[in-house]
């Protein structure tokens, strides 16, 4: 996607400037974009560099600058010699202390928050125990709308802007609306999730949008992730539910009504346990964290009444390595039988869609060393290409972080694509900062 804009924004640096203000508008607009989008992935350079490399003249680059400034955008960070002669030109970067985004995750058994700034710095990171498996969706929603204002607050304290939040669901989602369509680990049909948000807000003039916790998972991957660039990879979320962000040639694949990636309901085994969406052998019967602690840990299973309070999955991790450690066999059973079903329905994506990677988060991330190899083995014995595919399980580093960090870049990527979304700095804000737009 960032070649195809780009290419779109350098060929819209050479329309003449005789077309109409709605096209002038939009050629600034792109140019704006191809600037912003340089220093991000480029970093610091001189507005000489930047005029070099983009094909603006160095008049044009100058405005530009002024403007991205006057958004809060870009700052000049000092002097920067571009070669052995010449006078050396003020370095412009990314400022990244006036904007930022929020990115929420709402699964079975937490509630996630990651904020960051332009930049990509870490603001907040943070998740709490919360049963929204045993919740209905007002209550979900409710604590939701809590620890999103307890975020923008904070993100306030730092000074910044939020231009975005997005909410991750584990779940089908028309991104249009915000609406969640089908949540079968959460209970939820036809939650307007967006709009429930606004509504507990009415004062925050922020975009919410909503988005599959995979989806969002694997931009993330792709973006800063084990497997960044790789433009043709699958991830896995390693939770009570698994689901599948699929990354193809570079884009995200979300399929003709967007709900591409719900590998978790795979049916894998006709003769196998029901699933939470109420057909019998999903792929996450087999492998999601319930699975898991099913066998590993009964007493601590999913759905118990007496199972004691709500733990996020660190906590029921941190038991069943406990067992482990103390030479429970159930625990090393447990994890071989995830390993192999693991290989199995990783060959029928790999059949389906030929990744170079799949990438494994949440627990499977944990468990890397129990799970990849056996995984891996079975993964090649099962696909049809044989070595040919070239596909390999490799474990994230961005542990259960992955879809509220992907669903923070959501509204930075806006950012870039669109710098005019940013208002103009005011010299003396009457108002909380993430309230001027």
């Amino acid at each position: 996607m960032g070649q195809l804009v780009a290419q779109v924004e350098a060929g819209s640096a050479m329309v003449p400037p005789t077309g109409s203000p709605a096209d002038q508008t939009t050629v600034r607009r792109s140019n704006l974009s191809l600037v912003l989008r340089y220093l991000s992935t480029r970093g610091p350079a001189s507005r000489a560099a930047i005029a070099a490399e983009t094909g603006l003249n160095k008049t044009t680059v100058s405005s530009l600058i002024s403007e991205l400034q006057a958004r809060g955008l870009v700052t000049e960070t000092g002097l920067q010699q571009a070669g052995a002669v010449g006078r050396p030109g003020r370095a412009i970067s990314l400022d990244g202390a006036t904007v930022g985004a929020l990115g929420l995750e709402i699964n079975v058994d937490y509630i996630a928050t990651y904020g960051l700034d332009l930049t990509g710095r870490t603001l907040i990171d943070r998740r709490v125990g919360f049963d929204a498996m045993g919740s209905d969706v007002d209550r979900s929603l409710r604590q939701l709308s809590q620890v999103m204002g307890a975020a923008l607050t904070d993100l306030d304290s730092a000074g910044l802007r939020v231009m975005g939040i997005t909410v991750a669901v584990p779940g089908l989602v028309n991104v249009e609306t915000g609406t969640v369509l089908y949540a079968p680990n959460l209970g939820w049909r036809n939650v307007p999730v967006a709009q429930r948000l606004a509504d507990t807000a009415p004062t925050v003039p922020i975009p919410v949008s909503v988005d599959n916790d995979a989806n969002l998972a694997a931009l993330a991957e792709f973006t800063v992730g084990v497997a960044a660039g790789t433009p043709d990879l699958v991830y896995l979320t390693g939770e009570v539910g698994v689901g599948g962000g699929v990354i193809s040639g570079g884009r995200l694949l979300r399929g003709g009504d967007g709900f591409a990636g719900e590998v978790g309901h795979l049916p894998v085994d006709p003769n196998g346990d029901r699933c939470g969406c109420g057909r019998t052998g999903c792929w996450e019967t087999k492998v999601g964290l319930a699975a898991l602690v099913r066998m590993a840990a009964p007493d601590h299973a999913y759905g118990r009444s007496d199972s004691g309070p709500v733990r996020v999955p660190e906590e029921r991790l941190a038991e069943i390595e406990r067992r482990q450690a103390a030479g429970d066999r159930r625990v090393e059973q447990a994890l071989r039988e995830i390993a192999r079903w693991l290989g199995v329905g990783g060959a029928i994506l790999v059949n389906l869609l030929n990744p170079r990677v799949i990438v494994l988060g949440g627990y499977f991330a944990r468990f890397r060393g129990q799970l990849i190899a056996d995984a891996q083995a079975e993964l090649d014995r099962l696909v049809v290409a044989g070595p040919d595919a070239r596909c390999l399980f490799v474990a994230s580093e961005l542990d259960f972080r992955a879809a509220a960090h992907g669903a923070a870049h959501v509204a930075v990527e806006r950012v870039l694509t669109d710098p005019t979304m940013v208002a103009m700095l005011a010299s003396e804000p009457s108002q909380p900062s993430w309230r001027r737009r």
